[in-house]
């Protein structure tokens, strides 16, 4: 395995990190909870010793499960995160709810302290701030207690807006979207937390598995390699010397072996390097839709995360029939809906990748 030293600290973490989103889901249902617990185990003996859980992954079981494991080997030998925000918070902005979710996921982990706590999935400033103004001082009691030993934060904001975070000093690291996607937009705040000396770990590496889906159109990150596209699509994030820790969601072995190998003799680039090994190369990536789905919600009822995944297929094939034979073959659903859209906003607001989606709309409803 090849490991980085995590920013300014003495911690030496593994290139790809455990995302343990995607544990299985039918023994998920089934409660073969131990079961799915041998997936962070193969992890460590492979070396992987970063472990990112949440509240609410895998039907709220992903704590539990990353906690059998953990409470199975040497405490010291493994980095393990968790996650709050409002969300998780329902709304309640007191100290004594911050403590309980807090304390459960100490003891769904298992453990006594979490390495990395993040303030979970700041889309913009505004939420960035108000998150500072009411559960911030929350963090910095519960570090000064020995419960969490680093104060981090997770995010979908473009660059520029994540350099703003950056420059408050507050975090030790952050979490980011990170992909062959949306690499261009995203670059200004890698380096600047790198230039910082703050830990950068990287989550949905393979842009929402819309790489995979498409190896024809990513099929140029293999040039050179013996690696598939999912393999280099992780190690295109891994080699970039600002990034710290590439997520991998590993549902089988299988899946940590092909993580593994993608960084097996990884060279460092910076993210200059990686940008002008790869430009001009492939589609216009960071067009395209990477699935995160935070733009549901729409007033008028439009399964929006379905009309742009099928826009996706318009840009990859460059044929505008593609985008009705997806949303009627994959989807089932009425391109008609389209032209329901009322132009509130309200869904490119919550855009991570910050795309045109009432344009998209429009166009789709009058094919």
């Amino acid at each position: 395995m090849y490991y980085k030293k995590y920013g300014n600290t003495d911690m030496m973490v593994s290139a790809v990190g455990l995302g343990t989103m995607r544990y299985d889901e039918e023994d998920i249902k089934a409660g073969r909870l131990e079961k799915c617990a041998e997936i962070p185990l193969y992890a460590l003996e492979k070396g992987i010793n970063y472990w990112d859980t949440a509240p609410l992954y895998c039907d709220d079981k992903s704590e539990i499960v990353t906690g059998i494991a953990l409470s199975q080997v040497q405490r010291s030998d493994v980095y393990v995160t968790s996650k709050v925000n409002l969300g998780t918070l329902k709304q309640d902005t007191s100290r004594d709810a911050f403590r309980r979710r807090l304390e459960t996921s100490l003891a769904r982990l298992k453990t006594d302290y979490i390495d990395f706590y993040h303030m979970w999935c700041m889309l913009n400033l505004d939420s960035w701030q108000r998150h500072m103004d009411t559960i911030y001082r929350f963090f910095e009691e519960a570090k000064a207690e020995g419960l969490i030993r680093n104060i981090v934060f997770s995010s979908h904001m473009q660059g520029n807006d994540i350099e703003k975070v950056v420059e408050t000093g507050k975090f030790k690291g952050m979490l980011i979207g990170y992909n062959a996607l949306n690499y261009r937009f995203r670059q200004s705040g890698i380096k600047a937390a790198h230039e910082k000396g703050m830990g950068v770990v990287v989550m949905n590496p393979l842009g929402g598995g819309m790489i995979p889906q498409n190896p024809e159109a990513f099929s140029y990150l293999t040039e050179g390699t013996d690696l598939t596209v999912p393999q280099a699509a992780l190690r295109f994030v891994a080699s970039h010397k600002e990034i710290t820790v590439a997520l991998a969601g590993c549902t089988t072995k299988q899946h940590v072996d092909d993580a593994v190998k993608a960084v097996e003799n990884l060279e460092e680039k910076t993210a200059e390097e990686v940008a002008a090994q790869y430009e001009g190369k492939g589609v216009s990536l960071n067009n395209l839709c990477t699935g995160c789905a935070y733009c549901k919600g729409c007033p008028k009822g439009i399964e929006i995360p379905k009309f742009m995944d099928s826009y996706n297929q318009y840009i990859l094939t460059g044929r505008k029939e593609a985008i009705t034979d997806r949303l009627s073959g994959h989807w089932s659903v009425k391109k008609e809906m389209a032209a329901e859209c009322i132009g509130c906003g309200n869904c490119e607001r919550q855009c991570t990748q910050h795309l045109p989606i009432i344009e998209r709309l429009k166009e789709i409803g009058t094919m």
